[in-house]
């Protein structure tokens, strides 16, 4: 079985000023490095604060990849309906650069409907601005030329064979594959009303299966599944940690489209597709999961939980040092 790699991910959620709320997922990267993780990707968001604390992820990751030296940085996503895509092409190549060659660049469509308006889109559209979009993107990259006779400066630095795409659908990963991009898996999704029950892994394993099935023969896949994952030492005090996080997010994932049975905390984590408690349970919890059977990569975050600060460092560390080395045999590594 090839090996895995593991990832941290976040959408700077520290329950802190915005300069805080920096500084602590910076940290939180730094020691993601310290500890052997792979990869570290930040989530866009723009307007508000408790959907994700950070609307321009370039400078952000290249302030990280000054105060880091082999993790790679990913943007997990870039709401790219929402972004001048030629700007997008130059400003990952810029921080590509000065990451040394680090950079992962994961494109969405984006999800908030009241977003798209301030930027003079439309929520309808969003797939066919989308799909124009990173066209735009890749084509730049790849050096072809733009309108005018431009060719983007610096050049795209081989930044068309590390993009990603992130979807909740097959078709979704089918174009993906097509494309010869990473398939980006979130760590939830809302389920079918016919199958309210279902487990995350039967509503992505087929969209791994039209991914692989859509890739050009001879390229290698690239499957990252994000995973809410918070590994501590005391499970009573992770669980009323967990119980106050999710409560908070029942009223807006019901909203997006989420069947939520809030009954209990156990129903909740259900729900939310949440792994947690001691390394021991978080183990048996990740080997049910079986879409990280097919897997490259799969990337960490502690959302919707949203523990303080320490809570954050330590589940890395436990994950890092006692999760990881038992799921080794498994194909995983770090």
């Amino acid at each position: 079985m090839s090996q895995k790699q593991f990832g941290f991910f976040t959408r700077l959620l520290d329950d802190v000023p915005s300069s805080q709320r920096y500084a602590l997922a910076l940290e939180q990267i730094k020691a993601a490095e310290s500890y052997g993780f792979q990869s570290a990707w930040v989530a866009q968001h723009h307007f508000n604060g408790e959907e994700g604390g950070l609307p321009s992820p370039f400078p952000f990751l290249a302030y990280a990849a000054a105060q880091t030296s082999r993790i790679r940085l990913g943007t997990g996503v870039v709401t790219l309906v929402m972004e001048d895509a030629v700007r997008v092409a130059e400003d990952a190549v810029v921080t590509d650069i000065l990451s040394g060659g680090r950079l992962e660049v994961g494109f969405g469509s984006g999800g908030t409907p009241t977003s798209y308006a301030a930027f003079g889109e439309h929520f309808a559209d969003r797939h066919a601005a989308f799909n124009r979009k990173l066209h735009t993107v890749k084509s730049a990259w790849a050096g072809e030329e733009l309108p005018d006779g431009n060719r983007l400066w610096p050049s795209g630095t081989g930044l068309e064979k590390r993009s990603w795409q992130a979807t909740f659908s097959a078709f979704g990963a089918e174009r993906a594959g097509q494309d010869g991009d990473g398939l980006l898996l979130s760590r939830t999704q809302p389920r079918r009303p016919e199958k309210p029950d279902a487990a995350l892994w039967e509503l992505q394993v087929p969209m791994v299966e039209a991914y692989l099935k859509a890739l050009p023969a001879g390229l290698a896949p690239r499957i990252l599944a994000s995973r809410s994952v918070f590994v501590t030492d005391d499970r009573v005090e992770a669980l009323r940690m967990a119980e106050k996080g999710l409560s908070r997010q029942v009223k807006k994932f019901r909203a997006a489209g989420h069947t939520i049975d809030d009954t209990n905390i156990d129903t909740l984590i259900r729900t939310f597709d949440v792994h947690i408690g001691t390394p021991e349970e978080v183990i048996v919890s990740l080997l049910r999961d079986k879409t990280l059977d097919h897997a490259t990569e799969i990337a960490i975050q502690v959302h919707s939980i949203d523990p303080e600060h320490q809570y954050i460092l330590r589940s890395l560390e436990l994950f890092a040092t006692e999760v990881a080395p038992a799921l080794q045999e498994y194909g995983f590594v770090v």
